[in-house]
């Protein structure tokens, strides 16, 4: 029941206990009961008044809190992906000095091989070949041969000096590689850290928040705020969207992928709380998973969103766009062109929620419409 009715209630509820005829004695009692009320009356206002005050300073809080820790997921994520590239990078070294090596060997006995040869060819020079009295045609022959083989030795070593020293820059290279890659693996451990210590922190907050939302009157009113803030939001979003032909909006004859896998925990249309219903749906997901656009688009919205946390919208052109919200990071700023299946955020609990999970919308010239139209299984 909402507070201020039951104030009004209890103020009739006194007079109407009165009786139409009374002695002084009775008039005192009733109005010493009355001042008593009213006392009371004061008082449980008051303290609504101290709980809405610490319900806003709370929430001011969560939201400090939970932009804390999209900063250290958005590091933690990027120092991922760098970890990633630098196993990648570290795998095509391994696998190119193995190559060279083989190469090496190979050009190392080829080498062998033309040594051996000449060696077994026996010396020639020029006066050796005049004392044999050899024709000036086979003498000139001789020594186009002899001046091929040694040609073919210089180039051999050649290319095996090259292949030395590709070796050495790629055994340089690994170990500036395996020294960055150490270097991230203790940036990722701190960056964890200290992921932890703020998402520590968000739940102490959150444990308060809640007990200020006790009463179904109050669960209700703040759903109410917190639609009217969303309302507030998409639009200015409508504002801010532009007719881009370069967008084609949505069809619901094409289906598009749902932006990340998960289970459909709160299906549009269902009933919320009292008269306020679902605009959306929820899809329960791993905390950190990658969500992904539906489609191409520019982001005209990214940021902290009461009740729906780390919000990011993106307007698909023709009237169309669509909300992610609950994330634990935002990957895009306002501003960006994403592609159709792009990781745009991560999966995550912001805006007051114990479980993880993404709440995706749909809207069409500011109005839901069910997601299910657009995205398949």
């Amino acid at each position: 029941m909402n507070i201020r009715f039951f104030i009004k209630a209890s103020i009739i509820a006194g007079f109407l206990s009165l009786p139409l005829a009374v002695n002084a004695t009775d008039l005192e009692r009733r109005q010493s009961e009355l001042k008593s009320i009213q006392a009371q009356i004061n008082k449980q206002q008051s303290e609504v008044k101290n709980t809405n005050k610490q319900r806003e300073r709370l929430v001011s809080l969560l939201k400090e809190d939970e932009k804390a820790i999209a900063q250290a997921a958005t590091k933690v994520n990027r120092t991922k992906q760098d970890l990633s590239q630098t196993d990648k990078k570290i795998t095509e070294l391994d696998a190119k000095q193995l190559q060279l090596t083989k190469l090496k060997e190979s050009q190392q006995k080829s080498l062998s091989n033309q040594l051996a040869s000449a060696y077994l060819a026996g010396n020639h020079d020029y006066s050796k070949m005049l004392l044999n009295q050899q024709s000036p045609a086979s003498i000139e022959r001789l020594l186009a041969y002899y001046q091929y083989l040694n040609n073919a030795r210089i180039a051999s070593i050649n290319q095996l000096q090259t292949t030395i020293k590709e070796l050495d820059e790629i055994q340089v290279e690994q170990l500036e590689q395996q020294s960055r890659l150490n270097k991230l693996v203790l940036e990722q451990q701190q960056q964890a850290k200290k992921l932890n210590q703020e998402q520590s922190q968000r739940q102490k907050t959150l444990t308060q928040l809640q007990r200020t939302l006790s009463t179904s009157g109050a669960m209700l009113e703040q759903l109410q705020i917190e639609e009217a803030s969303l309302k507030h939001v998409i639009e200015q979003a409508l504002a801010a969207a532009k007719d881009n032909p370069s967008f084609e909006g949505l069809s619901s004859r094409k289906k598009l992928k749902w932006p990340t896998k998960g289970r459909i925990k709160s299906a549009f249309g269902s009933r919320r709380s009292g008269q306020v219903k679902w605009k959306g749906v929820t899809i329960s997901a791993s905390e950190g998973q990658n969500i992904h656009a539906i489609a191409g688009g520019k982001v005209i919205y990214a940021d902290w969103l009461r009740g729906f946390g780390m919000v990011l919208v993106v307007d698909h052109g023709k009237g169309y766009m669509s909300l992610y919200g609950h994330a634990q990071a935002l990957l895009k700023s306002a501003g960006d062109t994403v592609s159709k299946g792009e990781s745009i955020a991560l999966v995550g609990r912001s805006g007051g929620q114990t479980q993880p999970g993404l709440y995706f919308e749909v809207r069409h010239k500011g109005q839901a419409v069910d997601p299910a139209r657009y995205c398949k299984r």
